[in-house]
């Protein structure tokens, strides 16, 4: 039966979803020079359109349609045939199935967007588009259907994921380490400095995408209920102790706190309790964010000293925090506080932590080869990377013909 208050409190979530793509439109724009600002925003804010008509088509159907061999949703619900206002009974009963779809387009919309941070200031906008719209189609539909689909054979075999740990930001996380290496670094790159032209955007965007990670986080417990305000708790918590521990590690390494620092680690704790919010203690959460602190801000740190170009630390931020938080279920994890959970490893289940470390090993294996390999073919086919000439110019005259700043 329908809730008022559930149907709600999930449509007010999809909102909050919704806005954390500009969000992270601005969050990345204020990294970037000046002469990328607009060629930024536009790769994360083009999302919101061409993956919701993905969703709507074919991508709603293969993530969460009815069951085949638990690989991927079939077509039933092609162009959202049969999706109504009614209630599902599969998903969630006391909302209507509408209001689950379009919850979940808002996450399907995100997660392309998160990786064009690991390639800015040098990847072409057409090629973008087309690698975002197949990425979606192979990459993220096949594995929403493993982990959170009914009949998905991750979820069958006992992986859990709350809110996207795996399915968003190890998947993206995965697939920016793909384009980085194969589209090569910035041209300078080791060579000159590239400062972040506007930090107070970036601590703008990283405030949206904190509010709006009440919505990703507490709305997929998709019900207004108990373990909503675990998992916003544990949201809000995490996000506080990554932003303190990686602030701290930062003065402590580098001698100066800073404001890019301080979001960073902000959005570490974000990501890394992901998975997790809705199965854990406040404590465990307070840890899940100080573990992200220190070890996202490792992870960033050595993509300098390896030589590989993430520009914005979509690797080490999302792709490390979704391995992290994956893992950390897996220890933290109690039934105490989420009785349709599992028990994790401090809870007696070493188990659990197993099939934890199972999935991250194979949504991180999947993601990243079929993304290495379509990043291939499209470049072999149309070329990834702007000209040199261009990338000097920046992305906002040569790709679009404006700029952000008169």
């Amino acid at each position: 039966m329908i809730q008022a208050g559930d149907t709600a409190f999930i449509l007010a979530s999809a909102g909050l979803v919704l806005l954390m793509t500009p969000g992270l439109a601005l969050f990345y724009a204020g990294m970037v020079r000046s002469k990328n600002v607009l060629g930024t925003i536009m790769q994360s804010l083009i999302m919101i359109s061409i993956i919701s008509i993905e969703w709507v088509i074919i991508g709603y159907t293969m993530a969460f349609g009815p069951d085949v061999s638990g690989i991927v949703g079939d077509l039933s619900w092609f162009g959202l045939n049969g999706v109504s206002s009614a209630p599902s009974s599969d998903y969630a009963s006391t909302i209507p199935h509408n209001v689950f779809m379009i919850y979940q387009c808002m996450f399907a919309v995100i997660t392309p967007a998160l990786i064009t941070g690991a390639f800015a200031e040098r990847m072409r906008f057409g090629p973008l588009i087309l690698f975002s719209l197949i990425w979606t189609i192979v990459v993220y539909n096949p594995v929403c259907h493993w982990i959170w689909g009914v009949g998905g054979w991750l979820g069958n075999r006992g992986v859990l994921d709350f809110a996207g740990g795996l399915v968003v930001h190890l998947t993206s996380g995965a697939a920016a380490l793909a384009a980085v290496l194969v589209l090569g670094p910035r041209k300078g790159f080791g060579r000159q400095s590239f400062i972040p032209h506007n930090l107070p955007m970036t601590v703008l965007g990283t405030g949206l995408l904190w509010f709006g990670w009440f919505g990703f986080n507490g709305g997929s417990a998709l019900a207004a209920n108990g373990i909503a305000a675990t998992a916003f708790v544990s949201t809000h918590l995490a996000g506080m102790a990554g932003m303190a521990m990686w602030t701290l590690v930062e003065w402590l390494h580098r001698k100066k706190p800073t404001t890019l620092g301080s979001v960073s680690g902000a959005i570490a704790g974000l990501a890394t309790v992901t998975p997790a919010a809705g199965f854990i203690s406040p404590i465990s959460a307070i840890i899940i964010g100080l573990l992200a602190g220190i070890i996202c801000y490792t992870a960033v740190n050595l993509k300098n000293i390896i030589g590989l170009d993430d520009s914005l630390d979509v690797v080490g931020i999302h792709g490390i925090g979704g391995v992290v938080g994956t893992i950390c279920l897996g220890i933290f994890a109690s039934r105490a506080v989420n009785p349709g959970g599992s028990d994790g490893l401090l809870a007696g289940n070493a188990s659990f932590l197993g099939t934890q470390i199972f999935g991250v090993l194979v949504v991180g294996t999947y993601a990243f080869i079929i993304s290495w390999i379509l990043l291939k073919i499209i470049d072999m086919l149309f070329g990834l990377r702007v000209s040199e000439e261009n990338e000097v110019t920046g992305l906002d005259l040569s790709e679009h013909s404006e700029t952000a700043y008169n």
